[in-house]
C-alpha cells in the first residue's frame, strides 16, 4: 500500500458536510462527551467535538462504528479514514493554536478510553509553556472553561479549518 501525503480529497470534502448519512444506526455517542465538549462537526467517520479544557487546544474525534472500544475494532478501510480525519484534526487544533495567539508546537494523538470505553481519539495541542509540558495532559486541565469570547475565536477557528482544504 502506498503512504499518503494527505487525506483523499473525498475525506477534504466530508469535513464541509454536517448532515452525512450514519450508516450506524446503532451507534451513539457516550453521554459522558456531552459533560466536556461542545459538538463541532460531523466528518465522513467521525463525530468531532471541541474540548472545554482551555489550558490546551483539543479535539475528540468520535467514530460512528457501533460498539467499537479498540482501533482493531474498525475495519482496513474504516481505519484508514480514521487516520485521515485524525490528520484533519489536528490541522484544526493548530487553527485553535493561532487564533488564540498560542501556535501549536506538538501534537498529542491518544486513543485511551480508561474512563470512556467507546471508541475516541483524543488530538491534543502542546507547548513548551502549557500547564503539563512535557507530561501528560490528563488531570492537569483548568476547572474553568473557556471565556465567552475565546470560545467563540476557538470555535470559528477549529469551524473554518475543517471546512477548507488546507494547502499541500
Amino acid at each position: 500500500m502506498a503512504a499518503r501525503s494527505r487525506p483523499a480529497s473525498g475525506a477534504l470534502q466530508g469535513w464541509a458536510v454536517t448532515t452525512t448519512t450514519d450508516n450506524a444506526p446503532d451507534w451513539a455517542p457516550d453521554p459522558a462527551f456531552a459533560a466536556g465538549s461542545t459538538a463541532l462537526a460531523r466528518l465522513p467517520l467521525c463525530e468531532s467535538a471541541f474540548s472545554s479544557t482551555p489550558a490546551f487546544p483539543w479535539l475528540i474525534l468520535i467514530p460512528r462504528v457501533a460498539f467499537a472500544q479498540e482501533l482493531e475494532d474498525l475495519a482496513g478501510s474504516t481505519a484508514l479514514g480514521l487516520m485521515d480525519e485524525i490528520i484533519l484534526a489536528g490541522w484544526a487544533v493548530r487553527a485553535i493554536g493561532e487564533a488564540l495567539g498560542r501556535p501549536v508546537a506538538k501534537l498529542n494523538v491518544g486513543a485511551l478510553g480508561n474512563v470512556t470505553s467507546q471508541l475516541h481519539v483524543h488530538v491534543v495541542g502542546r507547548r513548551p509553556d502549557d500547564a503539563a509540558w512535557p507530561g501528560p495532559v490528563w488531570g492537569v486541565a483548568d476547572a474553568v472553561g473557556y471565556g465567552v469570547a475565546d470560545l467563540a475565536l476557538a470555535l470559528a477557528a477549529a469551524r473554518l479549518a475543517v471546512a477548507r482544504t488546507p494547502p499541500l
